[in-house]
Order: C-alpha cells, then sequence, then structure tokens
C-alpha cells in the first residue's frame, strides 16, 4: 500500500477540496491565535525572502488557488528515488531492507538532481515588531537564524543553551525571569538545526504591564551569557544532565525511527547516535562560548512582540 501511495498517487479533486477547506479553516483559526501569530511574524523577520521564512501551512490566497495539476506538478519535480531517504526499524536483514527500499522506489525516477536551498542571509540590524492583540498576556519572541545540521558548534550551543535556556528549572532565564522575578511562568530557549541556519529562539509569555521589563531582563541574560558563557558547575551540571538523560532519547522504537530519519535526511554521520555522549563530552567551556560569539550577536536580533492596545504597535529596523 505504501509503495501504491508513493508510486501511483492519483490526488483525487473532491479529496484535494475538502484538504484545502480544512487548511484554509486552520489558518483562519490561527490567524487569532496570538502564539501563531508571533510565530509567523518571527520567521518572516528572520528569514526575510528566503523560504524558511515561509509558513509550512501556506496562505488562505495560496491554498485557495491551488489545482491538481500543481499537486501533480509539484510530485513529478520532487519525488525520486535517488532523493528519497527510507528509514526502516526492525527484526530485519540488511537484505531485506533494501528489498523493501526497493520496492518503495523502483518506479520512482532515478535522478538525483535535488533543488537546492539559498543560503540564509544574517541579519545585518536589529527588528523590532510589535504586533497588537487583545490578548491578556505579551507573547514576546525573539532570535535570529542559529546553526545547521552538521555543524561543528551544534554540541556547544547544544550544551551551552541547556544552561541559557534549555534546562527548564536548571536554565538561567528560567531562574531570573521566573523565579526571582515573577515575571513569567516559563521561559526558554533553543536552536532547531536544519539544512540551513536553523532559528536560535527565546520565547516566553508575560503581562502587558511588564513587557518591557520582562524584555530588558532576558537580553541582559544573554548578552552576560555571551560575554562570559556558563560556570563551571553549570557546566557540569548541563553536561551529566544530557548524558545521563540520552537514554531516554532512544528507549523506543519510535524514538530511535525519528532519529534515524534525521540521520539520513540530513546526511548526518552513521555513528551519531554511538558519538551523542562522547561529543557532549567534549564540550568546554571555551568551546561554548566561542561558539555563542560566532553564532549570536545580541545587537542584531528580532524581537517580535504580540499584544497590548495598538499605541505603540508597529515596526522599527534599528540600524
Amino acid at each position: 500500500m505504501l509503495a501504491k501511495v508513493l508510486q501511483q498517487p492519483d490526488f483525487p479533486e473532491q479529496i484535494l477540496e475538502r484538504e484545502k477547506a480544512r487548511i484554509v479553516s486552520a489558518i483562519k483559526e490561527a490567524a487569532t491565535q496570538p502564539a501563531n501569530i508571533a510565530e509567523k511574524a518571527f520567521y518572516a523577520a528572520v528569514y526575510g525572502k528566503h523560504p524558511y521564512a515561509l509558513p509550512s501551512s501556506g496562505e488562505v490566497d495560496t491554498v485557495k488557488v491551488l489545482r491538481r495539476d500543481d499537486l501533480v506538478a509539484f510530485y513529478k519535480s520532487h519525488y525520486s528515488a535517488g532523493t528519497a531517504v527510507i528509514a526502516l526499524m526492525g527484526d530485519i536483514t540488511r537484505v531485506e531492507a533494501e528489498g523493501i527500499a526497493r520496492q518503495l522506489t523502483d518506479n520512482l525516477p532515478q535522478r538525483t538532481d535535488a533543488t537546492p536551498l539559498p543560503e540564509v542571509q544574517q541579519l545585518t540590524a536589529e527588528i523590532d515588531r510589535k504586533i497588537p492583540h487583545p490578548a491578556s498576556q505579551s507573547h514576546i519572541l525573539m532570535g535570529v537564524p542559529g546553526v545547521r545540521r552538521g555543524d561543528p558548534d551544534y554540541f556547544p550551543l547544544l550544551v551551552g543553551n541547556y544552561v541559557l535556556g534549555g534546562g527548564g528549572f536548571d536554565s538561567r532565564l528560567t531562574k531570573e525571569v521566573r523565579e526571582k522575578r515573577g515575571l513569567a511562568y516559563s521561559a526558554y530557549s533553543y536552536f532547531a538545526p536544519m539544512s540551513q541556519e536553523g532559528p536560535f529562539q527565546i520565547g516566553l509569555q508575560t503581562k502587558k504591564e511588564q513587557t518591557e521589563e520582562a524584555i530588558k531582563i532576558v537580553r541582559e541574560v544573554l548578552r552576560d551569557f555571551i560575554v562570559r558563557g556558563p560556570t563551571a558547575a553549570e557546566l557540569t551540571q548541563a553536561k551529566n544532565n544530557l548524558m545521563g538523560g540520552f537514554p531516554l532519547r532512544i528507549d523506543s522504537n519510535k524514538k530511535l525511527i525519528e532519529y534515524l530519519s534525521v540521520i539520513g535526511f540530513y546526511r548526518l554521520p552513521l555513528t551519531y547516535l554511538d558519538d551523542f555522549v562522547g561529543n557532549v563530552e567534549k564540550v568546554t567551556l571555551a568551546s561554548i562560548k566561542q561558539a555563542f560569539a560566532r553564532h549570536i550577536d545580541p545587537n542584531r536580533m528580532v524581537l517580535v512582540v504580540v499584544g497590548g492596545n495598538g499605541a505603540e504597535a508597529g515596526e522599527t529596523a534599528k540600524k
């Protein structure tokens, strides 16, 4: 059945129209929600004209005009055996796995010329976008283009970000924003590596009247971290948590096959899982500071705030 779906899709008109209506309804609903508004504005500001700026759901106007011929043309230009990545889990031999892979792809075109993504352009100025919304809280996102898959800085950034905002109650952002000042229920940061530089994002929600204070504290925490990096104790805690928790990341076939898919899609080393703990262990205080200095410039970041009555809403770019 999977081979038929992959190799002989028919794209029925009736189902296409049903799915278009469902997607349009979901886009309209998302357009009223401050979290979705902020996320969409964030990606648009960070990536500009790059394809990463576009919402994966599409836009109401673009979805409405899609026709069956568009789907067929996209299928013919993007689905090929030469660019397919197949991840398999189970009690199968290498020979059996290769047989399944051939069965799934034999009737697909053999070309290997996948359309390359353009390079991500780094920000040249700070960008602030304030969007009015009647929600009781301000939704705040900050960030920049971060890191791509396979970058040598990935593990220093991963470990460093655990200290900055990825470690829950262990992280500086949570301690400074929530525990010390009660400005937000949670404050987080993460790197999302992709084929090109995926986003580095900081996020939180706070009362509207506390918005400027919360942003000020986040900026101070980030600047201090980039200059000073983590302490030795924070580094040890981060490494111990990431290494100690790693077995839970691969404790089911579902989790393993998701990792296999990522390894295949991004052409990561086949020893990625075997090497994970060792790569975390090798991270040093100096490598974290150097990696953050290379990838994060606190003077050239996107700030998106959704909330407020609109009196100060607008968009500015600080040179």
